[in-house]
């Protein structure tokens, strides 16, 4: 079943975890994607991603808090495929844990760069370009942490809640005019930004504190941005969709 065929879709943080497991959902549901990352060390990882697909992928190098690059991603996607049906704003990243007064101006503009403006650029030139085709499906990366919060991660907590506000608000501004704009709120999720980010301890005790009782795979997660990417979710607009294991049903 290819419930993606022929869409052009744009990917941003694809390289790794969710990213990458959505990159090869939607290889396997017949888009066309396009892969952006920030440096050759991305580059590398989605030439391995082509090798291991055996389908070509559409790399673009670019830092999304940039709003220059962020024209320019839009253009090289426009200029190689003429359109562009499908945005998943997914590239973030995690903030140091430690109390709130600890937290520096230095802190705040690291996560909230990448996370927040990185998705409020990319939704700006995506639904510009959208606009131009009759609409499409813009995807964000959320997170439990924007619904909820979290000890000690104050910069990644306010950038997940601006991300759910941003996604409101884009799903109002153009309701009308054929463009969809959901996120997906994932719970912890095996993936190298949470090695990254914990210790072995603290991220067993993650899996623990979901009520299914484990954390999720990046491809349990893939499923979800599928079907917001499909016409199955044509009515589906403003949803923040919260694919977490039962945590914040506690």
């Amino acid at each position: 079943m290819e419930r993606l065929k022929n869409k052009v879709a744009l990917i941003t943080g694809g390289n790794a975890g969710i990213g990458k497991a959505v990159v090869k959902a939607y290889i396997k549901e017949g888009a066309h994607v396009a892969v952006v990352g920030r440096s050759s060390k991305d580059s590398t990882r989605v030439r391995e991603l082509i090798e291991e697909l055996g389908r070509d992928l559409f790399y673009i190098e670019g830092d999304v808090s940039k709003e220059a690059d962020v024209k320019a991603i839009m253009a090289t996607v426009i200029d190689k495929f003429g359109r562009m049906d499908i945005a998943v704003n997914n590239a973030g990243v995690a903030s140091e844990g430690k109390p709130f007064i600890e937290h520096t101006i230095e802190d705040y503009d690291k996560v909230l760069d990448i996370n927040l403006k990185g998705v409020f650029l990319s939704m700006k030139y995506e639904i510009i370009e959208m606009l131009k085709t009759g609409g499409g499906s813009i995807i964000n990366t959320a997170s439990v942490g924007g619904v909820i919060a979290n000890v000690g991660i104050a910069p990644y907590i306010a950038s997940k809640h601006g991300v759910v506000g941003l996604t409101k608000i884009g799903a109002l501004d153009y309701a009308r005019q054929g463009i969809r704009v959901n996120a997906v709120a994932p719970g912890g999720t095996e993936s190298e930004m949470l090695t990254n980010w914990l210790p072995g301890e603290a991220i067993k005790q993650i899996a623990e504190s979901h009520p299914i009782g484990r954390s999720a795979k990046p491809e349990e997660q893939a499923g979800v941005y599928v079907f917001l990417g499909s016409d199955e979710s044509s009515f589906m607009t403003g949803s923040i969709l919260l694919n977490d294991g039962g945590y914040t049903a506690q």
